[in-house]
C-alpha cells in the first residue's frame, strides 16, 4: 500500500542536523566507463573500504554542468555512508559544458526527451548493479538540479530502485506517472525560496504523485534556494544543505534496513 505523502516542516530537521562540516575521509574512487548504445558515459566510482558482504549501491545524478569535481566528491561523502556509489554521466564522455549557455541547450535536450533521459539514467543503473560489491536488490539514486529532476524521471518511469532523493531539482515533466507506476519511495528536498521551482509546480508534482498512488515526502527548507547544497557558490545555504544530507541519510538507512 502506497503511504500517504507528507509535507514536512523544516523546523526539526534543522535542528537535528550533526553534519560535520569537515570534508570526508576520501573513499576508494576511480573512473569508469560504460554505454548507452553506441554513447560512451564516463562515470565517477566510489567503493567503501572492503567489507563482509555486498553493499548498497546509489547512483548519483550530476547537476546541468555535468561530471566534475563537485559530483566526484558527493560520490565520496555517500561511499563514507557504506554505500557504493556511481556518479553518473549523461551527457557523454567528453561533453562538459563550458558556461550557463551551453550548460542549458545540453540539459534541455534531455528535459524535452524523458524517455531518452530515463533511458541514460537506466544504463548507468545497469553498470552499477552488475558491480560485484553491489546488492541489486538494494539500489537507490540522488540527484542535483538537473540530476534531481532525472531521478524523479527515474521515479515515473518505475525503476527498479528502492528510492530517489531529489536535491532542488525541478518537478515538472513533460511524461508524468502513471497510476500504479512508481515503485521507489521518493524523497524531494527542495528550496523554499527557490525561484526556479515556484509553489504552483510543487503543487503540481503533488497531484501527480498523489493520482499516481507513489510513497513521496517533500521537505521544504526556509530560506533556501536553488542550488542550495552547492559548496561555494552563492547559493550555498549551509543549515539546508546540512539537514537535507541528514534527511538522505535516513532517508536510506531506512529503506536498506533489513525489516
Amino acid at each position: 500500500m502506497s503511504a500517504v505523502p507528507v509535507i514536512l516542516s523544516a523546523g526539526a530537521a534543522l535542528a537535528a542536523a550533526t553534519l560535520s562540516a569537515a570534508l570526508p575521509a576520501a573513499a576508494e574512487g576511480e573512473t569508469l566507463e560504460y554505454r548507452h548504445g553506441n554513447v560512451v558515459l564516463e562515470g565517477y566510482l566510489a567503493v567503501p573500504a572492503p567489507s563482509a558482504g555486498r553493499c548498497p549501491g546509489i547512483l548519483l545524478v550530476h547537476d546541468w554542468d555535468g561530471m566534475d569535481d563537485y559530483e566526484r566528491l558527493r560520490a565520496e561523502m555517500v561511499a563514507e555512508l557504506g554505500y557504493v556509489t556511481l556518479a553518473a554521466d549523461v551527457y557523454g564522455k567528453g561533453v562538459r559544458p563550458a558556461d550557463t549557455q551551453q550548460a542549458a541547450a545540453e540539459s534541455a535536450k534531455f528535459k524535452n526527451d524523458p524517455q531518452l533521459f530515463r533511458a541514460r539514467l537506466a544504463a548507468g543503473l545497469d553498470a552499477l548493479r552488475r558491480h560485484p560489491r553491489v546488492d541489486p536488490g538494494r539500489l537507490g539514486a540522488i540527484g542535483y538540479c538537473f540530476g534531481g529532476t532525472g531521478v524523479l524521471e527515474l521515479a515515473r518511469a518505475g525503476a527498479d530502485v528502492r528510492g530517489v532523493v531529489s536535491f532542488h531539482g525541478s518537478l515538472a515533466t513533460t511524461a508524468p506517472a502513471a497510476p500504479g507506476a512508481v515503485k521507489a519511495a521518493v524523497l524531494v528536498l527542495h528550496g523554499g525560496a527557490d525561484p526556479v521551482v515556484p509553489p504552483d509546480e510543487v503543487s503540481s508534482f503533488v497531484r501527480e504523485m498523489l493520482d499516481a498512488g507513489a510513497n513521496f515526502s517533500i521537505v521544504s527548507y526556509p530560506g533556501a534556494v536553488h542550488g542550495f547544497t552547492r559548496f561555494g557558490s552563492r547559493s550555498y545555504h549551509q543549515k539546508a544543505d546540512r539537514a537535507s544530507w541528514e534527511a538522505m541519510k535516513r532517508f536510506f538507512s531506512d529503506l536498506f534496513t533489513p525489516d
